[in-house]
């Protein structure tokens, strides 16, 4: 079985265009999110999948693997299924955010275990309990239920589980950390699914394998890798490196 994990880079992001290419420590930012990638003990192969030259130029310069992507695609996993069908030797995809510098290499390695040792999961992920109870309510912070198999019951923007008995919300609420991994197959026939009425609800991909039945293999880790979204996180990234 050949593990492959891949990067999606876009250049032309709304809230901070150029992003990946960002060189305030002195690397890139998709440069910091491919050096953690390489510290992983799961993954055969790591491709960065971009639609922008100027980010496959970057990539050829620090000699990281990447392949050009149609820029017509309306997210990362579509990019990602591209790549899965040129690719017939990737059995099981992982997906890592070009925006998650500080990724723990360890929690891609459990999300790769997770998988091995559920053969009938089409799709994993991970949580991480959430401790500041601010995030409960806000709707940027997606929540997920896990089940006793560890498996993904639901994924909301709101509450849940709704806390009905007023107990001890610590150990109650789960968040969901933006990481995938994909069998090659189940990969494939999302890409081809239509949006469901939860998914276009929510505006939760996430929820169109639910209801189709896929089974959603979850893990609960302690790291928690902070996206950088805007100029201003990224540079509170800066801050972080240089100390």
């Amino acid at each position: 079985m050949t593990i492959a994990a891949v990067i999606p880079a876009r250049y032309a992001s709304t809230r901070f265009p150029g992003k990946p290419l960002a060189r305030q420590t002195g690397k890139y930012l998709i440069e910091h999110v491919y050096e953690q990638v390489c510290k992983c003990s799961k993954v055969d192969q790591i491709l960065i999948a971009t639609d922008d030259t100027r980010i496959f130029n970057a990539c050829r310069e620090i000699g990281a693997p990447c392949e050009m992507t149609r820029d017509d695609h309306q997210c990362g996993t579509d990019r990602l299924a591209e790549v899965a069908q040129r690719h017939p030797d990737f059995d099981l995809i992982v997906n890592v955010q070009g925006d998650e510098p500080e990724i723990d290499p360890s929690s891609i390695d459990c999300l790769v275990d997770l998988m091995l040792n559920d053969s009938e999961a089409g799709m994993g992920t991970l949580c991480a309990e959430i401790k500041d109870r601010s995030e409960i309510e806000n709707p940027n912070v997606v929540k997920v239920v896990i089940g006793q198999k560890k498996q993904a019951l639901y994924f909301s923007r709101s509450p849940i589980p709704y806390d009905r008995v007023g107990a001890a919300w610590r150990g109650a609420y789960r968040k969901h950390l933006w990481i995938y991994a994909y069998r090659r197959d189940m990969l494939l026939a999302f890409s081809r699914m239509v949006q469901t009425p939860l998914e276009l609800t929510e505006k939760l991909e996430q929820l169109r394998a639910l209801e189709n039945g896929v089974k959603i293999a979850i893990d609960q880790v302690t790291h928690i890798a902070v996206g950088i979204d805007t100029p201003e996180q990224y540079v509170e990234f800066v801050k972080r490196y240089v100390k």
